[in-house]
């Protein structure tokens, strides 16, 4: 294609009526890009892009997937029908899985382009050329429709912007300071400072939440979890303090529902304040975890009847 074909008309256009038939219901046939500018047809949905072209001038890329130059064409034309913004539908087809759009138009070669205006198809060219011969050929396309009284747009609605994500309140200033400790490795500075928080208000739950992960992670400082391990293995469950680490270590690792069991064994099997040390990492460690945890409530169930 060296120079635009010149003199388009409607008169001996080829007629598609038996392509035309009911559009399916909304979910079926090709999808179409945003805004509509773009879309995919097939023998199914082409009464569509005829009903469009009663007010929009169509042009459609019939293509191949195993075509290189229906990949380049493709992506000169969808660069263009952008730049345009709505003067004419860029209508694209697969002639593999739509040979009757192909036949109905006597394309001889892929990719084939051509126009469709008031329900008629205009042959515009083949193969794969320039976008500036391209656009050339759209020019006369649209002073053709505009002839013909076709003059209508593509309706291009904007994207709507991203909603702006709400920013997260800032942490009480106590919180604040116990991770900025953290961050430091000041466990001792942030415990203190959450103890302080929880005495001046009782029903802190989330300092009392912090403070536990805070002194579960200064009780590992330093430790060898497979030792740990190791170590409550071979010790009998009365053995609280053996048995306190390894629970510890547990649940560092994931393994809350493990944990709860050595410790109620220990609880169990001890008395006096070693029974009692057994109880409250127990129930120190339940606020690392979800209240409704079934694993939580199960152990809660199974705590106050080794308890009592």
């Amino acid at each position: 294609m060296t120079q635009p074909p010149s003199g388009l008309n409607l008169r001996g256009a080829v007629d598609l009526s038996a392509l035309s038939k009911p559009a399916p219901t909304p979910g079926g046939g090709g999808a179409s890009a945003p805004n509509g500018v773009v879309v995919d047809i097939t023998a199914e949905t082409f009464q569509e892009a005829v009903t469009t072209s009663m007010t929009v001038p169509v042009v459609v890329d019939l293509y191949s997937a195993r075509s290189a130059a229906s990949t380049q064409l493709s992506a000169t034309l969808q660069q263009l029908a952008a730049t345009y913004a709505g003067k004419f539908q860029l209508a694209r087809v697969d002639a593999d899985t739509n040979p009757q759009i192909a036949q109905a138009v006597g394309a001889q070669a892929l990719p084939t382009t051509f126009a469709i205006i008031k329900g008629q198809p205009l042959p515009l060219f083949q193969g794969a050329h320039p976008a500036e011969q391209v656009q050339a050929v759209l020019d006369e396309l649209l002073r053709v429709a505009a002839e013909n009284g076709v003059t209508g747009t593509i309706s291009v609605a904007e994207e709507p912007e991203p909603a702006e994500e709400p920013e997260e309140p800032p942490l009480p200033e106590h919180l604040q300071a116990a991770y900025d400790a953290i961050e430091t490795g000041a466990f001792d500075e942030a415990v203190a400072g959450l103890e302080l928080a929880i005495k001046q208000n009782p029903a802190d739950d989330e300092a009392r939440a912090l403070l536990a992960q805070v002194q579960l992670m200064a009780r590992l400082d330093g430790v060898d979890p497979m030792a740990a391990l190791t170590a409550a293995r071979d010790a009998a469950p009365g053995d609280v303090a053996v048995q306190l680490t390894a629970a510890d270590v547990e649940v560092s690792a994931g393994q809350a529902p493990a944990a709860y069991a050595r410790l109620l064994a220990a609880v169990r099997a001890s008395a006096g304040d070693d029974k009692e040390a057994a109880r409250a990492r127990l129930v120190e460690l339940f606020l690392l975890a979800d209240a409704a945890d079934p694993a939580v409530l199960k152990a809660r169930r199974d705590l106050a009847i080794a308890l009592y």
